[in-house]
């Protein structure tokens, strides 16, 4: 299964715990740097540092209004992430039915 590099690029860029929660901080809504600075308790400037990775990792997409730029979530990202994840689920799930069956043995 060839799976997409940005898979990878979208997991690494959510390592780092402030930009994940700079991520974490979209689901509700556009927000500006300046209200998500405010959220995560960092500085405008650090914001947008975390921003520009998570838009190269297509996490994140921008939209001006205005004098500001809005900032929501990219799908394309989220289904990178979950393309690369999707790889490893049939032997997950290969392996938990492995481990119920030794768990519970069949009785005859």
């Amino acid at each position: 299964m060839l799976v997409p590099a940005n898979g990878v690029r979208v997991l690494s860029a959510l390592a780092d715990d402030t930009r994940r929660a700079v991520f974490e901080a979209l689901p509700q809504g556009p927000r500006s740097v300046g209200e998500l600075a405010a959220t995560v308790g960092v500085t405008s400037s650090a914001v947008s540092q975390h921003l520009k990775v998570l838009r190269e990792a297509r996490l994140v997409m921008v939209r001006p209004d205005g004098n500001r730029r809005l900032y929501s979530l990219d799908p394309r990202g989220l289904a990178d992430a979950r393309d690369y994840l999707e790889q490893f689920w049939p032997s997950a799930l290969a392996a938990y039915s492995a481990a119920l069956s030794s768990a519970y043995p069949t009785r005859r």
